[in-house]
């Protein structure tokens, strides 16, 4: 080996010692590289499910004859059904609006003598919030009458014996009458957006102001913390209401999906929801004072849990509750419900007062640690 190969690898052997050096002292790159893929493997493994599992079911009954209630007994032995009997066809509603169960069985009261004569209907309605969780539990009723009627032709001792008494699934989707994933998409895709403006431009530009000295410049000057924070919430919180509009404009125009809510509501709990998008990335940045650091964290602590933890695409209720409760946790999550339900469904008072009341307590908090984090001293 020559003189200056030697030379090339004795200091590429130094170089690298230097550079695990550097990052054995700097722990935040530690967790990137180390701690980052460890987390996101165990939320997501765990939190990320396509499955429906336990997906209640509301049983209305005006005939409860024993052949109705044999045929019930059906759906309260599947393993993928969770029943919630209810004393009329308006209490099912009631709890459908409510989000308390996912979809209705109705039972009419003449079941039973249509089902001697041949043929009974029973009419299935779903939430169509969620096209593809409202096919998954219509197949489940459907595999549940399959059963009921091998279970009719073994007591009959044959298949045409069963045949004489069939059973008719008559489906129906609420809130998505078009059965168009676009309808449950839109909304959750507003909320997205709202989530990235609000946060990742907000401690981007913050950071930046910290990497560049302009926040020190001002802190010379008699203006106090709490001002400097008004003044940088003020343009962003109009710039992401802007952009709340187009949003909007763009459901109604280009996707046609219908907003069955009041708008002055939506509005409403979208401000809220700006604020508390606007008072993460304000945290962020005032805590992190680097742009690399403040994007990374904007991106893990708000947009990537907002999609995949708060229902946008996977329903909470199919994933461990450990997941749950992180899910639970996120302020896009309430509002996700809400936009969701507000687009689709109507206005649930209920709902709009517990989500609007939730998200103000975070718009409060956040913006309160914002303004602690945020003080006139250079460090």
């Amino acid at each position: 080996m020559t003189q200056s190969t030697q030379g090339f690898w004795r200091r590429v052997v130094s170089l690298t010692r230097k550079e695990f050096r550097q990052l054995l002292r700097d722990r935040s790159n530690l967790m990137i590289g180390i701690g980052l893929p460890i987390v996101l493997i165990l939320i997501f493994g765990f939190g990320l499910s396509l499955d429906v599992r336990q997906a209640s079911l509301a049983v209305a009954m005006d005939d409860r004859s024993p052949q109705a209630r044999d045929w019930v007994s059906t759906l309260q032995l599947s393993p993928y059904l969770t029943v919630v009997p209810t004393q009329s066809l308006h209490e099912a509603r009631t709890r459908m609006d409510r989000h308390e169960v996912d979809a209705i069985v109705y039972l009419q009261n003449d079941f039973s003598q249509r089902l001697a004569a041949g043929h009974a209907p029973v009419q299935l309605i779903t939430q169509g919030g969620d096209p593809s969780r409202a096919l998954v539990i219509q197949g489940y009723v459907e595999g549940a009458v399959a059963t009921w009627s091998l279970k009719q032709a073994d007591r009959a001792g044959s298949v045409r014996a069963a045949q004489a008494g069939g059973v008719r699934v008559d489906d129906r989707m609420w809130f998505n009458a078009a059965n168009d994933s676009t309808w449950y998409l839109v909304p959750g895709l507003i909320v997205l957006i709202m989530t990235l403006v609000g946060t990742f431009l907000t401690a981007l530009v913050m950071a930046r102001e910290w990497e560049r000295g302009t926040l020190e410049a001002l802190f010379v000057t008699p203006v106090r913390p709490v001002e400097i924070l008004i003044a940088k919430i003020i343009p962003y919180f109009c710039v992401g209401m802007l952009g709340l509009f187009l949003c909007l404009a763009a459901a109604q125009l280009l996707f046609d999906v219908p907003l069955h809510g009041s708008l002055a509501v939506l509005l409403f709990a979208a401000m809220i929801y700006m604020l508390v998008s606007l008072g993460i990335g304000l945290l962020i940045s005032a805590m992190t004072k680097s742009q690399f650091l403040a994007s990374q964290i904007a991106i893990l602590a708000s947009f990537l849990p907002a999609m995949m933890l708060s229902g946008f695409v996977f329903d909470l209720r199919n994933v461990p509750l450990a997941v749950q409760v992180i899910g639970q946790m996120l302020p896009a999550t309430y509002f996700m419900s809400l936009a969701k339900s507000l687009f689709l469904a109507g206005n649930q008072w209920p709902l709009i007062i517990k989500n609007c009341s939730i998200l103000a307590a975070y718009a409060v908090v956040l913006l309160g640690l914002a303004r602690v984090v945020t003080r006139k001293r250079l460090d």
